[in-house]
This record gives structure tokens, sequence and C-alpha cells, in this order.
């Protein structure tokens, strides 16, 4: 999970994005020094901290990774100013290194495979379009819970009615050049160790 701090760009303000919305559907409520931005549906859309460098510790700038000792410090100036929401964030990485253990036909689907990858402590089925993915793989996968360079949120889903967790990925897909003539997912090489981070 990531927040954008551009201090040159738009001033002192930690903005901390939740879900995407439609710009003119959205109210703002104050609390301190944190704006609480909210839907039609009262749905939490995200939060901007003004004043950041006053009230947080900040390293770096632009698009940062939200650490647990960040995370701590924002619990701690909502409850000082008396906004109860739940911050209850996972932080595990959301994108990691894979290895497809097993891979079989889609019954409902020719171009579909059904996937079981293996991503550290956990096995997820993943079901995958690409025409290069194969058992004993390493590969990039897009835990539930991870956005896309595109700003597509990775959630649990059915793909001709077989449950997917989770996206194998492309070089394309993560935003990274991928030669034409290079079709379909990104395989690693044997470097890469199997539930580690993958950082790009």
């Amino acid at each position: 999970m990531y927040v954008t701090y551009n201090p040159e760009g738009i001033g002192d303000v930690l903005i901390l994005p939740i879900e995407s919305g439609k710009k003119d559907e959205v109210t703002h409520e104050k609390f301190g020094p944190i704006v609480k931005i909210i839907d039609q549906n009262n749905n939490v859309l995200g939060y901007n901290i003004f004043k950041a460098s006053k009230h947080l510790s900040l390293e770096g700038k632009g698009k940062l990774q939200l650490t647990q000792s960040l995370l701590d410090e924002l619990k701690q100036l909502f409850k000082e100013n008396h906004l109860n929401d739940s911050l209850d964030f996972d932080l595990t990485p959301k994108f990691v290194v894979g290895y497809v253990t097993s891979k079989i036909q889609h019954e409902n689907a020719d171009k579909l495979s059904v996937c079981e990858v293996e991503v550290g402590e956990e096995t997820l089925q993943i079901v995958c379009g690409a025409p290069n993915v194969d058992k004993d793989q390493k590969v990039v996968v897009a835990k539930v819970g991870a956005t896309m360079p595109s700003g597509l949120k990775i959630k649990p889903t059915k793909l001709r009615g077989v449950a997917s967790n989770g996206m194998i990925c492309s070089k394309k897909e993560l935003g990274l050049t991928q030669p034409e003539e290079e079709i379909g997912i990104y395989v690693l090489d044997d470097a890469y160790k199997v539930g580690e981070p993958f950082n790009f």
C-alpha cells in the first residue's frame, strides 16, 4: 500500500488513498489536520493529512510505501483528533515472486489455464490467459489487494466459473518495457526466491 507526499507540487500534505471515486460525488469531513474523503454511499475514499511534516516522520517524497511505523503514527494522529476510523491495512507485499506448481486446461475456456502458484506460505489458484504460462516457472504474482500501475485493483473473482485469487503478470501490466515479440507473462530466472517481494 502506498501514500503520496509531494511538498513541492501540492504542499505539506500526505495523501492516503483507499478507493477511487468520482470527484463530483465526494464530501469531506475535517478532524484537525485530517480531511476524510467519502462518497455518496459513505464509503471512505481516502484521507489528506495537512501539515504532514509536523505530525508524521516522513522519509522521502513522491509515492511512498506505507510502513508499519508510519501507520502507527497515523493511528495515533487519528486518535488524538477523535477520528475513530479503523486503519487495519494489510501491509504485506502485494507483488511477489511465485512458482507455478501445476497448470491444467480451464474446463470452460480453451484459452485459459488454471494454475496453482506457490507464493511463500500459501498456494493460490489463479486463472491465467497467457499463452506462455507453464508448470515450474517463476513468475510475478499480484496478490488480492494489489493495485496495478493502471489503477486496476486485484480482487477475488471467478473466470468462466472458476475461482481466481490473484494475477500472474506480464511486463506490460507491471508498467515495464515489454518487447513486441515477447508475448505473455513475465517469466523470471532462478535468481529470484519464491515468496519474496517483487519490486518494480
